[in-house]
């Protein structure tokens, strides 16, 4: 079998993956409510543990980020080697546009961790250990997971290779866009933070973008 074959192959399998909404699913199998009804209607754990179930809302955030490692490395041993990258792009870009929900999915962060521990675990390592530091020093989740996705293409690159890196950082770039009204709450002053009781933290956790995503 052609190698374009095996890419195409391992793309449609990683997308597929990537397309499935644990937290619908969860939420539903365990009569949580209709998750797009809650809250920001997004399909991550934080809106998942909006419903006032912390274990749905865990299995959720590692439904979402393991998605991402099992694509590529099922690409990486079914299909070979040379399909781990495009596996990671398609797993990614089907937890946001994911066919079952129409094409409005969540905002990638969990499963972006997920892409990340199996491309380079060390990269992954490095995401957690700067969105802990961010999020201790501000408070912010959002801001904490864009700091985090910006380091972790460099790490990938140093560690391993620049095709890795570059993959990592151009998820990066999709994930700063899905994040955009966070941004302009941030910039703006307006973004919740984290263990806040207001009326902004309520407004930014109902879009808010965090690890849990």
């Amino acid at each position: 079998m052609s190698e374009d074959v095996l890419s195409f192959l391992a793309v449609i399998v990683a997308y597929l993956l990537g397309s499935i909404p644990f937290g619908v699913i969860l939420t539903k199998i365990f009569g949580a409510g209709h998750l797009r009804s809650i809250g920001s209607g997004n399909i991550g754990a934080t809106n998942v543990l909006r419903t006032g179930r912390k274990g749905l809302a865990a299995a959720t955030l590692i439904g979402d980020m393991l998605k991402g490692t099992a694509a590529v490395l099922v690409a990486h041993y079914v299909f070979g080697a040379a399909t781990d990258l495009p596996a990671a792009i398609a797993v990614f870009l089907g937890h946001l546009f994911p066919v079952w929900l129409k094409f409005k999915g969540g905002k990638g962060v969990a499963t972006y961790l997920g892409v990340a521990l199996a491309l380079v675990p060390i990269a992954a390592v490095a995401f957690a250990a700067s969105w802990l530091l961010t999020v201790r020093l501000s408070r912010y989740s959002s801001l904490s997971a864009l700091v985090a996705s910006l380091v972790t293409p460099f790490v990938a690159a140093y560690f391993s290779d620049v095709f890795a890196g570059g993959v990592l950082f151009l998820l990066t770039i999709v994930l700063w866009v899905t994040h955009r009204t966070n941004i302009k709450r941030l910039m703006a002053g307006t973004e919740g933070r984290i263990g806040a009781k207001n009326g902004a933290t309520s407004e930014a956790g109902s879009t808010g973008g965090s690890v849990t995503h």
